[in-house]
């Protein structure tokens, strides 16, 4: 594969967590960023940023992107002397809806082909690149992969992450629920505590395995699947409308529960509308089809 000068990426964003499966279950979502990249011989950097964050992300080597870039030029080589960057995103930031692994993956991505690689062969790479920005894969793997995702990281010394796509079963329907307020993942990370009760353990055990089943066969137990004792009680101090939210759902027969580190929620729907009867007031209601094919790259 020669080495091209410009390329677009579209990246779609992704859901996490899905209750039980803490930084192991991931879901890509049709919500979805663009970036052009396009290189030069001569020196310089330039960048421009439209639609989602656009009045906060920095404008230079600090832009998550172009850090993603940097990082997957050490990897494949053939960093270009100058670059433009064009991003439109559509994934909102700090909400749980994947914007900084999808900002990974498309710099990674843009970066490998630029250099002449191709992605489809280079996956893995790319894989252990975004992830190990991110610190684990699940999301990181939703928006590379497509679909719903298994990710786990090797035990041992070296650090190496894997991931498993699946299939979703037809009749599960996300509908995401994004309130205005943010949420920092640091944050709310630094509420969960260092140990937890065996019982508790035990159960978001049984119920993450059966995630795996519901999500695939059976979304008739998707109930019972998204329950989780692991880390969204622990959070509620960071988003409590989200969490009241995801109750009120749940008692109107809706499997529901935080994506990622929140404070969006995310409804399994099995039309892809919500019920009458359950005040979403200050969330904005967004059915976002599962993408079935993760990260795309067109050069030109």
């Amino acid at each position: 594969m020669g080495r091209p000068t410009r390329v677009l990426v579209r990246v779609p964003g992704s859901t996490a967590n899905l209750g039980p499966g803490f930084d192991s279950l991931g879901m890509a979502l049709a919500l979805y960023d663009e970036i052009e990249v396009e290189t030069f011989e001569t020196p310089g950097l330039f960048v421009d940023v439209a639609g989602q964050g656009c009045r906060h992300v920095p404008r230079d080597e600090r832009h998550l992107v172009l850090r993603a870039m940097r990082l997957a030029f050490e990897t494949f080589g053939g960093a270009p002397a100058g670059l433009r960057l064009r991003c439109l995103n559509a994934v909102p930031h700090s909400r749980g809806l994947g914007s900084s692994a999808a900002a990974a993956v498309a710099g990674v991505t843009a970066a490998a082909v630029l250099a002449g690689r191709d992605p489809e062969l280079e996956r893995d790479a790319l894989l252990q690149l975004s992830a190990g920005m991110e610190g684990h894969a699940d999301n990181a793997a939703a928006s590379l992969l497509g679909g719903f995702v298994v990710a786990w990281e090797a035990a041992g010394s070296a650090r190496r992450f894997h991931a498993e796509k699946l299939e979703v079963h037809p009749d599960v329907h996300p509908v995401a629920c994004v309130p205005d307020v943010e949420s920092s993942t640091k944050t709310t990370r630094g509420l969960l505590p260092e140990q937890v009760p065996l019982a508790d353990a035990a159960f978001t055990g049984s119920r993450c395995a059966l995630a795996v089943l519901a999500m695939t066969r059976r979304p008739d137990l998707l109930m019972a699947a998204t329950e989780d004792r692991l880390h969204q009680p622990y959070r509620r101090p960071a988003y409590p409308s989200s969490l009241r939210l995801v109750e009120a759902l749940r008692e109107h027969g809706v499997p529901a529960a935080i994506s990622g580190a929140g404070p969006t929620v995310l409804a399994l729907t099995g039309d892809g509308a919500l019920p009458d009867g359950v005040d979403t007031d200050g969330f904005a209601v967004q059915r976002l089809p599962v993408d079935t094919t993760g990260v795309h790259v067109e050069v030109r």
